[in-house]
């Protein structure tokens, strides 16, 4: 066969080289147009807006390959449709090509509780609106840090910075309303247990101030009131006034004293 090949000349060789050099890459050009689907080109369709399962579907019926490239959650549309798409619709790409898609979470993310407490109300809003959460409701109370949120609330209990709280949750703040003009007698909460008294003090709008143990409390909202300031009336027995919005000091013991006459003893005073 060797001999067959040096015996023509040159020129017929490299000729015979040549065309089978070209049929190889004519071949190998067919085979790779025909692996890839040279030629073929599609329209990707419009699935803004559809369900994400039904969207997949879809782009796999007419030929694409799907990547869920971001899943995020946004309360101004539907849950479980796609946000995004790309390539855009409409646009002409080949076939076999990778649609890359955005939904909506079903489930609303968990965000951080911000710090309201102690802020003026125009910037709790903002705080509120910045952190994906809605204002609730607001309740003013009578306190000398007017238009100051005393306290925020979730589901009716306080609820601290940072603590975690489902995306669009609704945070009612306590609103400081200032002091009244209006005085009242000193009310008495001697005898009275812990949630008892507080529960006196707020609706009568007076603010519970310092909580002083006396002895070991094992049961906080069961301890009961041995001894308040103000007192219900001053040394000379003259009844004693206080104002909404003010504050008043309790001492708490875990069982049940005789009252203390807070003239004669020191004990856990306060300064």
């Amino acid at each position: 066969m060797f001999k067959f090949i040096t015996n023509k000349p040159f020129w017929v060789n490299l000729l015979a080289a040549i065309i089978l050099a070209v049929l190889f890459v004519f071949l190998v050009l067919k085979t790779l147009s025909w692996i890839t689907k040279h030629g073929e080109y599609l329209k990707v369709p419009a699935i803004t807006g559809m369900k994400t399962d039904e969207a997949i579907a879809l782009l796999k019926k007419q030929g694409f390959d799907v990547y869920i490239q971001d899943s995020v959650f946004t309360d101004t549309a539907k849950r479980g449709v796609v946000l995004k798409q790309l390539p855009d619709p409409n646009a002409t790409v080949k076939i076999n090509r990778t649609v890359f898609i955005t939904v909506n979470r079903y489930t609303p993310p968990l965000v951080s509780m911000p710090k309201l407490e102690g802020q003026n109300l125009s910037f709790a809003l903002t705080m509120l609106e910045r952190n994906h959460l809605k204002l609730g409701d607001t309740i003013y109370k009578p306190d000398f840090m007017m238009g100051s949120v005393l306290e925020q609330q979730y589901n009716g209990v306080r609820i601290p910075e940072k603590t975690k709280i489902q995306w669009g949750s609704h945070i009612t703040l306590i609103i400081g309303a200032g002091l009244q003009d209006k005085q009242m007698l000193v009310p008495s909460l001697i005898g009275l247990t812990y949630t008892e008294a507080k529960a006196m003090l707020e609706s009568s709008g007076i603010g519970l101030g310092a909580v002083v143990p006396d002895g070991p409390i094992t049961d906080t909202a069961a301890a009961y009131v041995i001894q308040q300031r103000p007192d219900r009336f001053d040394e000379n027995q003259a009844p004693i006034y206080i104002q909404s919005g003010q504050l008043m000091d309790i001492w708490i013991s875990q069982v049940m004293k005789v009252a203390k006459d807070s003239t004669s003893t020191k004990k856990n005073e306060l300064p």
